[in-house]
């Protein structure tokens, strides 16, 4: 094994467990999924139980698949899908710098879990592509944003 090949595992290992650490949280701790349900729903994303659910069986399965090398484009492509919709839906409005609860971390974990391929110029474009058309579709078909109130 090269160091290429142990600094590829360590990354697998890193974004895989701790994006399936977000999903096992949303189903085991604080307020579980009817939690998120609720917070879903506050930011548009309805119905809030189908994205909690939708979310945290994702985060779960791409974060072990990632992380234990199995066919590596499709958990890429979640990993993708679920950080575009994060940083659209979330992160957005407030600028790009993560001290501002900006988009740059989501931004950073979407280009490490793809680039974790491993399949050449075809796993590449399975993993974006299918990643892409997730986070698109989900957006356009389920994503209201709430109405500002007036101040």
């Amino acid at each position: 094994m090269t160091p290429y090949d142990v600094g590829l595992l360590i990354l697998r290992l890193v974004l895989g467990v701790t994006l399936a650490a977000h999903g096992l949280n949303k189903f085991f701790g604080g307020g579980r999924i009817p939690g998120t349900a609720r917070w879903f729903e506050s930011i548009g994303m309805k119905p809030g139980t189908f994205h909690a659910t939708l979310a945290a069986t994702t985060e779960t399965a791409a974060g072990l698949g990632l992380a234990a090398g199995l066919l590596t484009p499709i958990p890429a492509a979640g990993f993708v899908s679920l950080m575009l919709v994060a940083a659209w839906t979330v992160h957005r409005p407030n600028g790009f710098f993560i001290v501002k609860e900006g988009w740059e971390y989501n931004l950073v974990l979407a280009t490490c879990g793809e680039k974790l391929w491993l399949h050449g110029w075809a796993g590449l474009l399975l993993s974006l592509g299918l990643g892409l058309a997730g986070a698109i579709g989900q957006l356009l078909i389920f994503y209201r944003p709430p109405a500002k109130q007036p101040q």
